[in-house]
């Protein structure tokens, strides 16, 4: 007993030191003044050149070096300054250079995203929730790229090199807002204006807080410039980080609230080849198209937005690429529609990884084909400390797939200080069959101390065909993670979790089903300044362990140590050795020829990136791996090339090839996966890009042709003709035909600001 009564005494002392240390936390945070933003006192003509008296009355922000120094003074002077009407954020930027000769602008595109360019970023956490912001972004083209960050720019560990943000930047967010560029012998200059109408906030006695993060690039030197100043310890992505902005404040905004009426009109003509019922034939199908449909945007208050939206039509989204997919896991396709894309963090539940109890692309798509979306609506924003998120659609019946409604609601709630959140998330899949799908689920993330984040999650999930006994671990998912987030000195992450064998909502994505365990990393990091020629290096060990739930065994088990580092150039590159064990309880193929079959297997191989500068108009991000492959071996090795040859001309593309061979079976597989993509940028509202991918597996030839004008923002008029052809394919039981679909759509799409 005593033992007991000793436990419980020093586990409430630490329980105690704890709330201490958050509450001081939290109070340092609150502490720091915001600085006040001055209203503009004079007139401004929006053409790009920021040097009326009305901006020389203003206070310029002070940009101190990140990288590749950090806290040396910029190589380049810079003078920004914010300022605001009742309409909109102003913000002026003069960028000086010693030799205009060495301004780099590759690109003209909309929401182009790219470091082989001098830029100018703007980032607004504009509900001071220090996970969230929204991003504006210029070139010395005038190019405008606008997204939102979410997670706190946390990157997924399952991103893929080379992906802008690692998964918590949405590039496909667009929002209404202008910006004007010019230059001269001296330097180039941005003139932003945003709505006010445009951003999301709260509203409390009349002023406005937000958070604040202004960067500069000036690609010849790979240098970047903050305000205010962001310690490079905080990783790669640290220059956009809502939880490092500076608190900026400001009186007596009384913005609009329009009402955005957006109709399309769409016509085309599309040709296809269908397998018949009983699967012996391709027969021919073709038919005209003409579609028509409604999106209504109306923010109800500042911090609440309401989205409607009739007959919706993604006719113009860009094709996925192509992958290639060599494990017994289903592959992972990012968002890209729009109508999903706007504060979509706020519908995050996400469970490591990719994984996520809500996937979008399960609305109105099924077994890879769009499903019309008869209608839905969405309502997100910010009351008081509430995040609140919810969202139901309509989907046609397809096929033999019956029509569904689709729902989500998300709150959380700012605890603790602003990093700690707890909140809750529900989700249903409802068919006109009456068969049904509802999960719902409770999580927290806590900011303990420094840089340690504690996230907890709790899920269930009932399906219309399970015994759905909510005292019972089948329908549930645990998760729990320990993390330390920082580029310098000892950082980790340490994951438990559970997913029960009856888990799996009809509208998430999940990479396991049924197994528990526990993945950890240990990382330690090195930045080490001054004259060194390296930017940052980092030493880790990777373990994961994942167990069966029905049978005990072993799902997957890795030991991996490894090692990263950049260099100030740019030049970097990443190495890690794995050590595999695992049993497959399933055989699955990779092709029609080859398969891995089940049983236990142990192997060990390594894997290895390497990252050209990518400061300069080319460079190439290589990647390879190689050693045993269950009973075999495998090696493969990607290329990702891009080359700006002007700002008007890109060329970007990737090339995987792969070959795995199991000779005690004599089955091999070579695998080649290619795309080019080809963009063409007349101007910054004229753009024509060409995409052609193949698939030596499935023989396919994919092309996407996609012509965009964009006048202003919500005016858009697209063509795009899609083709997939057969590239030497066959099958000895059907004769393929020569192409299996062709499309050619005009859509046109206007704004109406009431």
């Amino acid at each position: 007993m005593r033992f007991f009564a000793v436990f419980i005494h020093n586990m409430h002392k630490r329980l105690l030191i704890l709330l201490a240390v958050i509450l001081v936390s939290r109070a340092l945070i609150l502490a720091v003044e915001p600085v006040k933003i001055f209203r503009l006192s004079g007139q401004i003509e929006f053409d790009g050149k920021p040097f009326e008296p009305a901006w020389d009355g203003i206070e310029p922000m002070k940009l101190t070096m990140q990288r590749p120094d950090f806290g040396k003074e910029p190589s380049e002077r810079s003078e920004v300054f914010i300022t605001y009407d009742n309409e909109f954020l102003w913000v002026g930027a003069r960028l000086y250079v010693a030799d205009p000769s060495t301004i780099q602008s590759t690109s003209k595109k909309r929401d182009e995203i790219s470091r082989n360019s001098d830029a100018f970023n703007l980032i607004l956490d504009t509900f001071k929730d220090n996970e969230n912001a929204m991003a504006f972004s210029t070139m010395p083209s005038g190019l405008r790229t606008d997204y939102t960050v979410s997670n706190d720019a946390n990157m997924s560990a399952a991103a893929q090199p080379g992906t802008p943000g690692g998964g918590t930047m949405n590039i496909s967010w667009n929002t209404f807002w202008d910006v004007k560029t010019t230059r001269d012998d001296k330097g180039w200059y941005v003139e932003m204006r945003i709505p006010f109408s445009s951003l999301r906030f709260q509203v409390e006695e009349d002023k406005i807080g937000m958070g604040i993060i202004v960067s500069r690039a000036i690609s010849h030197r790979n240098e970047l410039d903050t305000y205010p100043v962001i310690d490079p310890k905080f990783g790669m992505m640290a220059s956009i980080k809502p939880s490092l902005s500076a608190p900026i404040e400001f009186s007596g905004v009384k913005p609009r609230k329009p009402v955005y009426l957006v109709p399309y009109v769409s016509a085309g003509y599309s040709s296809d080849y269908v397998l018949n019922a009983t699967e012996t034939a391709y027969e021919h199908e073709s038919k005209p198209k003409l579609d028509a449909g409604l999106d209504l945007k109306y923010s109800l208050t500042s911090n609440l937005t309401l989205d409607v939206t009739v007959n919706t039509d993604f006719a113009q989204v860009e094709a996925d690429d192509q992958q290639m997919n060599l494990t017994k896991y289903s592959l992972f396709f990012p968002e890209k529609r729009l109508f999903f894309q706007e504060r979509s963090s706020i519908f995050s539940f996400n469970l490591g990884g990719m994984s996520d109890m809500f996937y979008s692309r399960r609305i109105g798509i099924e077994e890879d084909q769009q499903v019309r979306i008869l209608g839905g609506m969405k309502l997100i924003g910010r009351v008081g400390k509430w995040d609140m998120g919810m969202m139901d659609m309509q989907t046609q019946k397809f096929d033999t797939v019956a029509s569904h409604n689709f729902g989500v609601l998300r709150l959380r709630r700012q605890v603790f200080n602003p990093n700690s959140y707890v909140g809750g998330l529900i989700t249903s899949k409802i068919g006109t069959d009456g068969r049904y799908d509802v999960a719902y689920g409770f999580d927290g993330i806590i900011k303990m101390f420094g840089q340690d984040f504690l996230d907890l999650k709790l899920a269930q999930n009932f399906q219309s065909e399970a015994t759905n006994e909510p005292l019972s671990m089948k329908p549930t998912m645990l998760r729990a993670n320990w993390e330390r987030r920082s580029d310098k000195g000892l950082a980790y992450s340490l994951t438990y979790s559970y997913l029960g064998e009856q888990f799996e909502p009809d509208i998430s994505y999940l990479k396991y089903m049924g197994v528990q365990g526990v993945e950890s990393i240990l990382r330690y990091g090195w930045l080490p300044g001054g004259n060194s020629s390296i930017y940052r290096s980092t030493a880790f060990l990777q373990v994961n362990r994942l167990v069966r739930i029905e049978d005990k065994g072993m799902e997957s088990f890795m030991i991996g140590p490894g090692f990263e580092i950049f260099a100030k150039s740019g030049l970097g590159g990443r190495l890690q050795v794995k050590y595999n064990k695992e049993e497959t309880m399933l055989p699955f193929d990779l092709s029609d020829d080859v398969q891995v079959l089940a049983g236990p297997y142990e192997y060990t191989g390594f894997e290895g990136t390497l990252f050209t500068p990518q400061s300069k108009p080319y460079f190439v991000i290589l990647m390879a791996e190689g050693g045993q492959y269950y009973d075999g071996v495998k090696y493969s090795l990607m290329a990702r090339p891009t080359v700006s040859f002007s700002p008007s001309f890109q060329l970007t593309g990737t090339y995987y090839y792969g070959y795995v061979n199991f000779a005690e079976r004599n089955q091999k597989l070579s695998t080649h996966v290619a795309n080019v993509k080809l963009l063409y940028m007349l101007n910054t509202k004229l753009s024509a890009s060409m995409l052609v991918q193949f698939n030596s597996v499935t023989h396919n030839l994919v092309g996407n042709f996609r012509l965009r004008f964009n006048p202003s923002e919500g005016n858009d008029f697209y063509i795009v003709y899609n083709d997939i052809e057969n590239a030497g394919g066959t099958d000895p039981l059907v004769s393929l035909p020569g192409y299996y679909s062709r499309a050619l759509i005009l859509k046109y799409t206007y704004t109406f600001k009431l």
